[in-house]
C-alpha cells in the first residue's frame, strides 16, 4: 500500500493550487524543465504508449512565433510567462510501441485503425499533460492551462512536416499571487459523481 500524502504535498498540489494569469520574472532552469520531464515520463498511460510531446517555448524568437496563434485575452500573460508549453502529441505515437511496450506487437494495435491511434493518442497526451501541471507544481512552479489559441497556427509554426500536434497551452513559472482571480466553485460529489 502506498503512503498517503501529508496535509502540506496534498495543499499544494491541489487545495491551494491555482491557475495562475500573471507571472514573476522569476526563471525556471532548463534543469527544472528537465526535472520536471523525468516525472511526467512515469505517469501510467495505456500500453505505455506515451504520445505526449512537449515543447517548452522559453526564448524571445519561440515567444515570437506562438504570439500570432494567441487569443487576444492570453497574449499578454503568455508573453509575460517564463515559460510556455506547448502540450502536444504524435500521431504516429505507435512508432515508439515495438521500444515502450515490448509485452507484444501493440503497433499493429492501431496502424490498422486511425480512429483508434487518434483516440489513444489524445486522451492519453491529455492524461500526461495533466500530469506535467502536478509535477509542476511538486517542484513549486505554478501553471496556467489554457485554450484560447489558434490551432492550426501553432501546428504550422512549431510542427510542420512532422506528426506532432498541438492539445493545449501551459504557461509555467512563479505566479504572482497579486493577480489571482477568487478562487472558483467546484461541483460538489453529489453532483459530479455516482456509485454503480
Amino acid at each position: 500500500m502506498n503512503p498517503t500524502l501529508d496535509a502540506a504535498a496534498l495543499a499544494a498540489l491541489f487545495l491551494d493550487a491555482r491557475t495562475h494569469n500573471g507571472w514573476t520574472d522569476a526563471p525556471v532552469s532548463d534543469a527544472t524543465l528537465q526535472q520536471l520531464y523525468a516525472l511526467v515520463r512515469m505517469g501510467p498511460t495505456s500500453a505505455n504508449c506515451s504520445p505526449a510531446r512537449f515543447v517548452f517555448v522559453r526564448t524571445p524568437e519561440g515567444k515570437a512565433l506562438l504570439a500570432p496563434a494567441l487569443s487576444k485575452g492570453n497574449l499578454d500573460k503568455t508573453m509575460a510567462a517564463p515559460v510556455t508549453v506547448i502540450a502536444a502529441w504524435d500521431m504516429a505515437f505507435y512508432e515508439q510501441l515495438p521500444r515502450l511496450f515490448p509485452h507484444a506487437d501493440a503497433k499493429s494495435w492501431f496502424t490498422g485503425s486511425p480512429a483508434m491511434a487518434h483516440e489513444t493518442a489524445f486522451r492519453n497526451a491529455s492524461l500526461q499533460a495533466g500530469y506535467l501541471i502536478l509535477a509542476a507544481r511538486a517542484l513549486g512552479l505554478d501553471a496556467g492551462p489554457m485554450s484560447g489559441f489558434d490551432k492550426p497556427k501553432v501546428d504550422a509554426a512549431f510542427f510542420a512536416g512532422s506528426t506532432w500536434t498541438t492539445n493545449f497551452l501551459i504557461n509555467l513559472g512563479h505566479g504572482d499571487a497579486s493577480r489571482l482571480f477568487g478562487r472558483s466553485p467546484r461541483l460538489a460529489f453529489e453532483e459530479a459523481c455516482r456509485f454503480a
